[in-house]
């Protein structure tokens, strides 16, 4: 009998386990006010119990399907033309009813913060948009931050469509709403946003796992992170540590005496003043991480009391609260965001009101943002808070070289595509909208590639390899450098440009639409407006928009000149301002850019320098902040930035009497330590070739990677260095790194797994090779063949230059150098001058490090010599003298 009744309990508690699993359940996606994509095939889908059948009933007819052994169950609705409001009905054991579905266009609009900012952080600048929201035909699907490390999820939290109306119109991304809100006035259809954001999140985040297969370093990490007691483990580590840095801090003075520095009856004393809006390392105050508290009584009139008012602090670095007569009335965790805090109608007084805050500051300048909004203000009032305000330390934090470690779910690969973007791969949209690249900028020369795989990753999830892809170029930011100079941002622009020669891509420039203090700029509409001139042209077929700024197109050299044309001209190219466009530069080989003066001449643009004799290089607007651009078409839409080569330079090694590589072989240390500050120090850059087992590889990653940006080539010299010891002579071989041993089908393995490794390293799919002890068999013969097509050039060792005519790629001649023979380098460039040539030199060990070793002096003495000759000479990289050299043999 207890029996019984234990299984008869049993059966109630799981009775609606039973009842659940039982009833029809819809994703979140597919619920009341959906937009569903117009004039294709639609799929609803869902959840019930296996084999239930499955009825829906849309706009008068009916449509029928089968939930399988698993519970899914999908019915596909025949193409539908623009309209609604309809209503949906889906029965299987229960009954759901949709209401209010349109039909229309949906854009899945993501990427970070940029795309995330909504109407409720912009109230001010947008009020008159705001107060005039009522479409009922635009909707936003607005998914909450969803990081999964685990892998695809199949359903989002709960969440509703809303309509752009007063009451959700503070939620609606910016960027998104003003580009549908374009299409709507332009097609009169409804438009659908998808809304996937999260602010501070990098690309990959983004891309499934599928579509990060070429990135092994990334699949390592993406691996790795599957194991969730390892990550939960290492973020309690870092809990941990970051809570023993919290605690070794010295208290705050502020909160620690009788009376709090907030209180309006603290009497301050011994306080220094500085001046607001300012950074207190620009104002005398060194060195200082920590809390620091400004205060300052502000008189406010009769008029002003008793009324609601906002207070407007800009942007402070990093984290602040704002007291006002004592109560506190605001505070922000870190630093992007702009300063707006309500000030209840009750707490202002006639005459004196203590203003304090308390800032802190974990690293780098800590203060005020310049250049921002800061007063006191109620609807028809305003008081100015900027100048001197009183302050004073109450703690400096000590430095810490300790890393907390961790693993922030933000920054994992795939994360977001797992949580955020995979359970709407069902859902039929009309494209993507993509506005992110800040979180990558310190990395910008690995984003091409992962932008690519992303459009790729996204169209295959969509089962569409022509869905249009629309994103945004990073806009200008920080300080303007009125100098030509390097720039991460440049750079990943250049990338998010080069991305657009994947088919139905489209871009809007923004680089005139950013703040130099503020990775968040207000001025959001013109980017939405751009990108629907974008969709507009790719999605919609409107041949004859102007729908982007003036895009490099090609350059030549023509009397001296250097001669640019671009795309997307429009009706005609201008300098907006009527002054003389800006931020043009020339540089010769060795990449010493100056300005140059710029003229429009027709639909071309004409570049001159006096100080740039031989043109090879062409850049516009490379700069982080490139201030008060002006060159734009007649349709008011800026030109992208650009970096360029003049194809030139077809000159003979760019006009130089020949061309020099220095290569050096085995991933030493010596080559990270001695070798590559000597090349840097005179602006050289050499071609290192890995064996990726070798200690100097795995021990100094990340000084490869550095060395990879800082533009020398990393070049393959296979994984396990293994050389030929049939004859026996080279005793320092082992039996398993002996290439007699080899099959060709091993050394090509190997080959292929250290360019996988490189491009880790690198981000680049083009390379050169060099045979390890320049041996080319392996016990089945000569493995040049099966390797060949994998790099542009592969290097030996026989000693000669390289004549233009008589080069072979599969083999190119090199010196072998060391002490016995360093002598004879400056006869071999001198040779290679005589001959117009290449000469290619291999170092070993360089101050030591190797049994084949030049002394560093030795090493340096050559350096100097073809930098004091640097007219005659092109120094570069092999990759770079083999490319060249393959396009002038044409």
């Amino acid at each position: 009998m207890k029996v019984f009744k234990k299984r008869l309990t049993l059966f109630f508690l799981l009775l609606p386990l039973y009842s659940a699993f039982a009833q029809v359940k819809l994703p979140q996606l597919v619920s009341d006010g959906m937009v569903l994509q117009r004039q294709t095939e639609l799929k609803i889908w869902g959840w019930a119990s296996p084999g239930e059948k499955i009825s829906i009933e849309f706009r008068k007819k009916k449509y029928s399907g089968q939930a399988d052994k698993h519970g899914n169950w999908q019915v596909m609705l025949p193409q539908q033309n623009a309209g609604g409001p309809y209503s949906m009905k889906i029965k299987g054991k229960n009954e759901i009813k949709l209401e209010n579905i349109l039909i229309g266009d949906v854009w899945l609009c993501s990427g970070q913060s940029n795309m995330e900012h909504f109407f409720g952080v912009h109230q001010e600048r947008f009020a008159e948009e705001i107060s005039q929201a009522s479409n009922t035909e635009i909707r936003q699907f607005n998914i909450p931050m969803t990081p999964v490390l685990t892998g695809p999820q199949d359903d989002f939290p709960v969440i509703q469509w809303k309509a752009a109306t007063a009451d959700n119109i503070l939620e609606f991304s910016v960027v998104a709403y003003f580009f549908a809100k374009n299409l709507h006035e332009k097609y009169g259809i409804p438009i659908g946003i998808i809304k996937s954001t999260v602010g501070g999140s990098p690309i990959e985040a983004w891309i499934s796992e599928e579509g990060l297969m070429e990135f092994p370093g990334i699949m390592s990490t993406v691996e790795r992170n599957k194991d969730t007691a390892f990550v939960f483990s290492e973020n309690r580590k870092a809990d941990a540590i970051n809570q023993q840095i919290a605690e070794e801090r010295p208290k705050d003075e502020g909160l620690t005496g009788e009376k709090h520095w907030y209180d309006p009856s603290y009497q301050p004393k011994d306080w220094n003043r500085m001046n607001i809006p300012g950074f207190w390392e620009d104002q005398g105050v060194q060195n200082l991480d920590g809390i620091v508290w400004f205060r300052k009584e502000i008189e406010v009139p009769a008029h002003m009391v008793g009324k609601p008012a906002k207070v407007k602090l800009g942007r402070i670095v990093d984290a602040d609260e704002l007291y006002i007569n004592g109560k506190k009335v605001g505070n922000t965790s870190y630093q992007y965001p702009q300063r707006r805090y309500d000030v209840p109608a009750d707490l202002l007084k006639t005459g004196k009101n203590v203003f304090t805050i308390r800032l802190t500051n974990y690293w780098g300048k800590g203060g005020f943002v310049t250049d921002k909004p800061y007063y006191l203000a109620t609807e028809n009032d305003t008081i100015d808070l900027k100048g001197y305000w009183d302050y004073k330390i109450g703690s400096v934090f000590p430095k810490t070289k300790r890393n907390p470690g961790g693993i922030s779910m933000r920054h994992q690969p795939a994360s977001f595509y797992n949580g955020m973007i995979a359970p709407a791969t069902n859902y039929k949209v009309k494209g993507f909208v993509w506005y992110q690249g800040e979180s990558n900028a310190g990395r910008p020369y690995t984003y091409e590639a992962l932008q690519k795989a992303q459009i790729k990753d996204w169209r295959k999830k969509w089962n569409n390899e022509k869905l249009p892809f629309l994103f945004v170029q990073l806009p200008n930011f920080m300080d303007a450098n009125y100098l030509p100079s390097e720039s991460n941002w440049a750079a990943l622009r250049q990338a998010q440009l080069n991305a657009r020669s994947v088919p139905n891509t489209g871009m809007a420039i923004a680089i005139d639409l950013g703040e130099w203090n503020d990775i968040h700029p207000g001025n959001k509409k013109p980017v939405g407006d751009r990108l629907a001139l974008a969709a507009q042209k790719l999605a919609y077929g409107e041949t004859n928009v102007v729908s982007s700024g003036p895009l490099f197109k090609s350059a030549w050299m023509e009397e001296g000149k250097v001669i640019l044309t671009f795309d997307h001209v429009g009706s005609g190219l201008i300098a907006r301002d009527g002054k003389p466009l800006r931020w043009f530069a020339l540089a010769g080989a060795d990449r010493d850019f100056q300005w140059a003066e710029a003229k429009i001449e027709n639909t071309q643009v004409v570049l001159s320098s006096e100080e740039v004799k031989n043109p090879v290089y062409v850049r516009y607007a490379w700069a982080d902040n490139p201030d008060q651009v002006n060159f734009y078409n007649l349709e008011g839409l800026p030109a992208s930035p650009f970096e360029a080569e003049l194809p030139a330079a077809k000159q003979r090694w760019y006009g130089k009497k020949a061309a020099v590589v220095l290569t050096y072989d085995d991933a030493l240390e010596v080559h990270l330590d001695n070798a590559i500050p000597a090349l840097e120090e005179r602006g050289f850059v050499g071609t290192f070739y890995l064996s990726a087992n070798y200690e100097g590889s795995e021990n100094r990653i990340a000084d490869w990677r550095r060395a990879a940006q800082k533009g020398h080539e990393l070049g393959n010299h296979t994984l396990y260095h293994p050389c030929d010891n049939s004859d026996g002579t080279r005793n320092w071989i082992t039996p398993e790194n002996d290439l007699a041993n080899y099959t060709t089908a091993q050394i090509v393995r190997e080959v292929h797994m250290t360019n996988v490794f490189l491009k880790a390293l690198d981000g680049k799919s083009e390379r050169t090779f060099a045979y390890t002890c320049g041996d080319t068999e392996t016990s089945e013969g000569s493995f040049v063949e099966a390797i060949e097509d994998q790099f542009v050039a592969l290097r030996g060792v026989h000693g000669d230059v390289n004549r233009i005519g008589e080069m072979d790629f599969t083999s190119l001649n090199c010196y072998v150098v060391d002490n016995s023979n360093a002598d004879q380098l400056v006869k071999w460039a001198e040779k290679a001058k005589v001959g117009n040539a290449l000469l290619v030199v291999l170092f070993h060990g360089v101050g030591g490090g190797h049994p084949l070793n030049i002394d560093l002096d030795k090493h340096n003495a050559f350096l100097d010599y073809l930098k004091s000759n640097e007219e005659d000479f092109w120094v570069t990289t092999l990759l770079e003298a083999s490319k060249h050299a393959k396009e002038h043999k044409k």
